[in-house]
């Protein structure tokens, strides 16, 4: 006989009463918050764990100013590394700043960045411990040793921060630029982190009888996720562009050649930033004692020569000080080999070693033949001798005099940068590309004939980039070797950038993080509405849970197997009272009699 539509409906409410009773259930996951409470605390014994009631606190004063601490020092750790791993575009200008304060080379720019990951990852772990306690109804309780390392970690975010600021505070400027290229990546991130910690909030959120606390948890959590949430509106991205409307890529400038592949401003370099496809060439100019211009960045030849071995006493004297003949005994490769700064020497070939290990300083005069005979641009700094100096007041002519005389170079491909006696240079030398280090005026611009700006990246900005020009005067940025950094100047409109990487960026086809609006608009609105249902629906459950269990509770309905968390506090306090009436090992009959009732008269209601 088939069954009746009562028995169907009396099944079916049967079984929706078995999900509600399971969803109900509070579990206990032993194992697992003993492992948690060992990492968090070092309280490794089962019976260490102690439960927030339900109605209480998390913790204590002490545990909540550590738990603080311990966000605020996650939080910081967070915004230092992130600070860092995007200033590794400088990196080798760090280092070398350190190598002219300290005397001798250390890769001190990734030491700086192993610290901060290492004390990033520590606190990450103890602040998923904290919040998986959190999600398990655990009281916390972070062992003394965890304090200080917290403490620890805190006081070096602090102090490398400040320290940086002070000392290379252009980087805030990149970290506001990374912002174009990884905000809509760092929303999602912070929607999912915020997600992360829905499920213990809206758990003490619902338990908590203090009305003041409640609010304070709300209040800031919802705060912080409303925040998240309107990010987006206030972000800019040249990145984020409409189907066709990117520009060609912007050319690639060797900056000092290819100092990542060889030693600096060595015909070696040069060669290099060639084969890696760069279109123009930039270098640093020095005079010599007796008129000669060669190339050298420093003031003095310690850091790029062996000028220690050769005149040990002369170490400390200015590059222009010396004779072309004494510069032509130093060695300006076997440097690149001992330090390698870059990191990159283990991939060069043992006859790559062998020729970097035998450069010497370069002359301007072999510099442009060689960029004649690529029919490349190039573009220098000029340095003007110190005073006493025999060039001291010629050394714009000096140089002049090796572009027209003593090369093969063409004018049209000489960038020329020095802003001193412009006037006479053009009179001179017509020919030249005059190029500008600063944002003057236009109308400034146009009288110096200016046709090139080159300025550092720091300064980048599609719409001024794009203002000059529509004036016909192009922009190179410097020194740009990081992807990120290049698709965004390569989004922002520049015509081209000076790097120490050409051989990357060569090899970079499409702007990294490019996207059209409708792709970003779909990105933002369906990860915030998605993260919306979920935290609506995680209140939810909880609220539900807790009337559902406040209901259970107040009709005497436990469950079994010691799964439902209220009732275990219950048959705590009783044992506890049984053990201060009766101090003894031996538990009074009459107490085991009522904890049999009880269990069976769960065991009955559960069933």
């Amino acid at each position: 006989m088939a069954p009746s539509s009562a028995m169907l409906s009396e099944l079916k409410l049967g079984q929706f009463r078995a999900v509600r009773r399971l969803l109900l259930q509070r579990y206990e996951h032993g194992p697992l918050v003993s492992c948690l409470a060992g990492l968090y605390g070092c309280q490794w014994r089962q019976y260490q764990r102690n439960r927030a009631r339900p109605g209480g606190c998390c913790c204590n004063k002490v545990e909540g100013a550590s738990f603080a601490l311990l966000i605020v020092s996650f939080c910081l750790t967070l915004v230092f590394l992130y600070f860092w791993g995007e200033a590794q575009n400088d990196y080798n200008d760090f280092d070398w700043f350190n190598f002219g304060n300290l005397g001798f080379w250390f890769p001190w720019s990734v030491v700086l960045l192993v610290i901060a990951a290492a004390f990033f990852t520590y606190v990450t772990v103890l602040t998923l411990l904290a919040v998986c306690l959190l999600s398990e109804g655990q009281k916390l309780y972070l062992h003394w040793s965890h304090k200080m390392g917290t403490l620890v970690t805190l006081t070096f975010s602090i102090v490398a921060t400040a320290v940086l600021s002070d000392l290379w505070s252009k980087e805030w400027t990149t970290l506001l630029l990374s912002f174009q290229i990884t905000a809509p990546y760092l929303h999602v991130g912070g929607v999912l982190l915020m997600l992360l910690v829905t499920w213990p909030v809206a758990l003490h959120f619902f338990r908590m009888n203090n009305r003041v606390r409640r609010g304070l948890i709300l209040g800031v959590y919802l705060v912080v996720l409303l925040a998240l949430y309107m990010v987006p509106l206030g972000l800019y991205s040249p990145c984020i562009k409409t189907e066709g409307s990117l520009g060609s890529a912007p050319a690639l400038i060797g900056h000092r050649g290819a100092p990542m592949l060889a030693p600096e401003n060595t015909l070696m370099s040069f060669e290099k930033a060639v084969e890696a496809g760069s279109e123009g060439l930039e270098t640093d100019v020095t005079i010599s004692y007796d008129g000669v211009p060669f190339l050298m960045h420093d003031r003095t030849l310690r850091r790029t020569t062996n000028i220690q071995d050769v005149f040990p006493n002369q170490t400390h004297t200015p590059a222009a000080w010396f004779t072309w003949g004494q510069l032509e005994r130093l060695n300006a490769g076997a440097w690149f080999l001992s330090h390698d700064p870059f990191g990159t020497v283990g991939s060069m070939s043992s006859g790559e070693k062998a020729r970097a290990r035998n450069q010497s300083v370069c002359s301007l005069q072999a510099f442009l033949e060689l960029a004649a005979h690529r029919d490349k641009l190039v573009i220098f700094d000029l340095y003007r001798p110190p005073k006493g100096h025999p060039y001291r007041d010629s050394w714009i002519q000096r140089t002049l005099e090796v572009i027209r005389n003593e090369s093969s170079i063409h004018s049209n491909q000489v960038l020329w940068l020095p802003p001193d006696l412009r006037v006479l240079v053009q009179e001179l030398d017509p020919d030249l590309q005059q190029t500008s280090g600063s944002q003057l005026p236009l109308v400034d611009l146009q009288r110096n004939h200016i046709v090139k700006l080159n300025l550092h990246y720091s300064t980048m900005s599609s719409e001024r980039i794009s203002f000059y020009a529509a004036a016909n005067i192009s922009t190179n940025l410097y020194v740009i070797s990081q992807p990120w950094l290049y698709s965004l100047a390569w989004c922002a409109g520049a015509h081209s950038v000076t790097t120490n990487a050409p051989q990357l960026l060569s090899a970079l086809h499409r702007p990294l993080f490019l996207m059209t609006p409708d792709q970003y608009n779909r990105m933002w609105i369906l990860t915030d509405l998605v993260s919306l249902m979920l935290v609506l629906a995680i209140f939810a459950l909880h609220w539900w849970r807790e009337r559902g269990l406040a209901f259970s509770s107040g009709n005497g309905t436990t469950l079994d197997n010691g799964t439902y968390s209220k009732f275990r506090t219950e048959m705590s306090d009783v044992w506890s009272v049984s053990s201060i009436n009766c101090p003894t090992e031996e538990t009074p009959s009459s107490t085991l009699t009522s904890l049999t009732t009880t269990s069976n008269l769960a065991t009955v209601t559960v069933r």
